[in-house]
């Protein structure tokens, strides 16, 4: 039986992955700490690694896990800006993703988040605990008169226009690559006009060189002032600094991240009892205009079975000299 070392556990990562894995084929570890170069003695006798997003499988790792016989990396999310592909790939060590894993929870998340902000739901629940039923300053807007641009028009851009197409929103989509289906939901713009028109900018894009920092202070002066931008996509495609420096002028009138581009340090973990040191986080949280999520948005039963599901398909496929589609090279 194959032994896996399954990186940054919680107890529902172990809960779906032991169903998956019914009857047992592999010898799944799990260890709660990440993957980093400080617990690479952790993998010594193991087939193959599980990691998640904050992992850090740069060189040193990889050189280590090639060193200790590990012939797989079986990533349990979509994205990988996490993993130095070209060198693992050099090394011969199989990468593989779950790509797909239910894009309607994203997409509603995204819209939780576009309601909450809109509606002011949480500083209208915090009064009404205290018994305070006055609606001074919880004014919302109607979303079904509002402009969204959706950046990213992959399977989660879709999900979300299909579920603000019922809100009867004027709903306006940006993409390299423009699809049939996204023409059927939304307006295909450039970026810049998208930008000047949009009182609501939801990003659902993947992170690369082109999309890093994709809303920062020049992009942020072509939009509409007080407009809503929503990330549940890739936290370093939102300059923090220049959020919060659009925050402090005004020109950003609502601001929903379920990820944030330092959340390796914060996000999955509880700090409740410790001093935060980002200080522009800390300062994001403290707007109340803000909301933030702890990437939350994949966080449903149906994305976790299938996150499940495709990691142990792809341990499967690999160990069997096969292939499943979702391997990165």
């Amino acid at each position: 039986m194959k032994k896996i070392a399954v990186f940054s556990t919680k107890s529902y990562d172990r809960t779906f992955l032991d169903e998956a894995n019914t009857p047992p084929r592999y010898q799944l570890d799990y260890f709660e700490t990440r993957l980093r170069p400080e617990t690479l003695k952790l993998v010594e006798g193991y087939d193959g690694v599980s990691c998640f997003v904050n992992d850090k499988v740069d060189q040193s790792v990889l050189e280590a896990l090639l060193a200790e016989g590990v012939g797989i990396i079986a990533l349990r999310c979509a994205g990988f800006n996490n993993v130095d592909l070209e060198t693992a790939q050099r090394l011969g060590i199989q990468v593989a993703r779950v790509p797909n894993y239910s894009p309607e929870s994203v997409a509603e998340h995204a819209v939780a988040m576009m309601l909450t902000l809109n509606r002011k739901i949480t500083k209208a629940y915090n009064r009404v605990k205290e018994h305070n039923f006055d609606l001074e300053g919880l004014m919302g807007f109607n979303l079904s008169q509002a402009t969204v641009g959706i950046i990213g028009t992959g399977k989660i851009g879709l999900a979300t226009l299909r579920a603000l197409k019922g809100f009867g929103c004027e709903l306006l989509c940006h993409d390299p690559y423009p699809s049939d289906a996204g023409r059927a939901l939304g307006e295909y713009v450039p970026l810049d006009e998208l930008y000047r028109r949009s009182d609501v900018i939801s990003l659902h894009c993947p992170l690369t060189e082109e999309s890093y920092h994709l809303i920062n202070q020049q992009s942020l002066a072509k939009m509409k002032p007080g407009v809503m931008i929503i990330n549940t996509s890739r936290g370093a495609l939102v300059n923090a600094q220049d959020a919060l420096d659009g925050m402090k002028q005004g020109r950003i009138g609502y601001l929903g991240l379920d990820v944030y581009e330092l959340e390796g340090d914060l996000f999955f973990r509880d700090l409740s009892d410790q001093v935060m040191h980002d200080d522009v986080f800390a300062l994001l949280l403290s707007y109340p205009n803000v909301l933030v999520t702890g990437h939350q948005g994949y966080f449903t039963r149906e994305a976790l079975t299938e996150i499940a599901q495709t990691t142990l398909a792809n341990l499967d496929a690999h160990f069997a000299g096969d292939k499943t589609g979702n391997e990165l090279f």
